[in-house]
């Protein structure tokens, strides 16, 4: 027992210890690892192929929670925030399933095609989010380059898995444009961790780009298939259940850098398809989802004054659904309309300090519910002499509409009951935070106050019925959340911690929410990576939680969650990387999701090559 506790602080010692050896005495090799998410350690799935939710996992300001594998089916949230209240974003398009949050992460790209993900909260979510009220995760298109790589993995539980992509950048120009395309393929099945815990998953990406030093357009196509199976994967039966989830993507996207401040413009336009086939074979039931969304949208900034410069977007996204059981609402397609724009204005009080302000509002509407003006107000001091690097204010407020398993499951029977009249949440944010940073390492921080009213969420009283009831109501987030960093040659430590305390003002004696009241009182994080020399690399991820306690959770309330990766390029053939990988090192059961089994501790070997 008490190696549990010891053993990840004794690893973070002596790799400490290993930062201080003289650079001149052994010499510094290059990463073998590719980094996708600088937050966390280990970019890899131990279970499956890469997905963006992979890297999401250990970051230190999203909470992700997994039914049987992440890449399966899992929920993200941000600051305390449900699956429903975060939203995803590539390049100017907003992408989101309106059937449920649970499938918001179903992004068929491959992570080597995208950029690092960007958390957005605050501020920075009623800017650049959509449709979202705690927080929202951005990518952008990565630059194709000429090169590759293949990578195969096995490990326990008949695990096998795979995964070829190339990128090829050719001499052809088309209007001073080089022209450019990457494809990516992957697949993996394996057994599970748990009894009916199998998975077989596959994708397949294909992206065309033109590119010059101020522009870049990406035309992407992309499809994912997916069939996995755990037990109480959604309800509480104690039964397999089985899903089969294809989503397929078409997107184009275009970004111009336009000017010396920042300034851009940014368009694209999309179609999302997702399906989804859910069966209890026990009880031979099964339901059928089809979800289509079209999306176009654009943003930019531009400076008006020498010292001021707008912010700009909008975009329109029609979406509909075809289903087998979501048949009770009052309709089953929708637009959504939303523009936004802001002005940002710098006084400079000296060489080394900047006081910006920024003010604005964004304006939601749709042809199914009532029109929303959400306002965003900044203070921010700037300082590039010294320890403290910024200091700001900040109030803004967003606002988003349930989902069709909201509105439209029934309302007096099934599994999973709805209404037809939850209206649209609004969420109100102040926070004040800072950044400071003293040699190689940093460290930012905020605190903030957070008012969801009609927030959308699921309850659940087991004396009273085995049905979860969708609700709306009023609650209050209280949240303080920190990270350091430190970097050098040798090593790299990241460490997270978020506080967070809830009152709700819409559940009844004997009930339990099932998202919004799962969370974690305090939370840390703590990603470790040494570059041991010789061509070895040590990764490490760590998550300890005090959960906020749920009746309907089994198991501890307080797991050590530990994720770890050794890596080695080989001598002599370069490009050549092998790797080993524990998740769930300590064989911790724990409840993601309440009444969802935790996986158990899982192990992969693998090689990739890359050229």
């Amino acid at each position: 027992m008490h190696r549990v506790y010891t053993l990840p602080l004794i690893l973070v010692s002596v790799l400490a210890l290993r930062a201080d050896i003289d650079p001149a005495e052994a010499p510094i090799e290059l990463s073998p690892v590719v980094v996708n998410a600088p937050s966390v350690a280990n970019q890899e799935s131990v279970g499956t192929f890469a997905m963006p939710i992979t890297t999401l996992r250990y970051e230190p300001l999203v909470d992700v929670q997994a039914r049987n594998l992440a890449e399966g089916q899992a929920d993200v949230s941000i600051r305390g925030g449900t699956f429903e209240n975060t939203s995803f974003s590539i390049g100017a398009l907003p992408i989101y399933d309106p059937q449920t949050g649970h499938y918001s992460a179903e992004l068929p790209v491959a992570p080597a095609m995208l950029g690092a993900p960007t958390v957005q909260t605050g501020t920075d979510n009623a800017q650049g989010g959509w449709n979202s009220t705690a927080g929202s995760i951005a990518y952008e298109w990565q630059p194709i380059k000429s090169g590759g790589f293949v990578s195969a993995g096995a490990g326990d539980n008949s695990l096998v898995r795979g995964e070829a992509y190339a990128g090829y950048v050719s001499d052809r120009e088309i209007d001073g444009r080089t022209v450019a395309a990457d494809v990516d393929i992957a697949a993996s099945n394996g057994e599970g961790t748990r009894s009916f815990g199998e998975h077989d998953f596959s994708r397949y990406n294909a992206r065309l780009q033109l590119r010059n030093d101020a522009s870049q357009t990406d035309f992407f196509a992309g499809h994912q298939s997916k069939e996995f199976s755990w037990v109480n994967l959604y309800t509480p039966y104690n039964k397999q259940e089985i899903e089969y989830v294809r989503t397929d993507l078409l997107a184009v996207n275009h970004r111009a850098e336009t000017g010396p401040d920042n300034e851009y413009f940014q368009a694209g336009a999309y179609y999302r398809e997702n399906r989804d086939r859910f069966r209890i074979p026990a009880f031979s039931f099964e339901s059928n989802h089809k979800t289509q969304v079209r999306g176009v949208a654009f943003d930019g900034r531009v400076a008006v004054l020498a010292d001021t410069a707008l912010n700009y977007r909008a975009g329109v996204v029609a979406d509909d659904i075809d289903s087998s059981a979501l048949t009770f609402g009052r309709f089953n397609d929708r637009f959504q309309y939303y523009a936004g724009l802001d002005a940002e204005h710098t006084v400079h009080l000296s060489n080394s300090r900047e006081l910006v302000f920024t003010v604005g509002a964004q304006f939601d509407d749709s042809n199914r519910d009532r029109s929303e003006w959400s306002p965003v107000a900044k203070a921010e001091l700037s300082n590039t002499f010294g320890a403290l690097r910024r200091v700001y204010v900040s109030y803004d407020e967003s606002t988003q509409l349930p989902t069709y398993q909201a509105l439209n499951a029934s309302a007096t029977s099934g599994l999973f009951r709805g209404d037809p009249n939850l209206p649209r949440a609004i969420a109100q944010n102040v926070e004040l935070g800072a950044e400071a940073g003293i040699d190689m390492w940093t460290i930012s921080s905020a605190v903030f106050a957070r008012h969801d009213k009609d927030l959308l969420d699921y309850v659940y009283n087991p004396v009273v019925s085995p049905a979860r009831q969708a609700v709306s109501g009023d609650l209050d987030t209280i949240g303080f959340e920190t990270g350091v960093r430190h970097s050098s040659k040798w090593i790299e430590l990241i460490f997270g911690y978020t506080f967070l305390h809830k009152d709700e003002s819409y559940l009844t004696p004997g009930q339990s929410s099932i998202y919004a009241y799962n969370f974690a009182d305090h939370r840390l994080t703590a990603a470790v990576v040494a570059r041991l020399g010789a061509g070895f690399e040590l990764r490490m991820d760590n998550e300890y939680r005090i959960q906020e306690s749920n009746a309907l959770r089994r198991g501890t309330d307080t797991p050590i969650l530990s994720s770890l990766g050794l890596y080695y390029a080989v001598a002599g053939v370069k490009g050549l990387t092998l790797s080993a990988e524990v998740d769930n090192l300590w064989n911790t059961y724990y409840e993601e999701v309440p009444l969802v089994p935790g996986g158990r501790r899982e192990w992969s070997v693998g090689a990739r090559y890359a050229w």
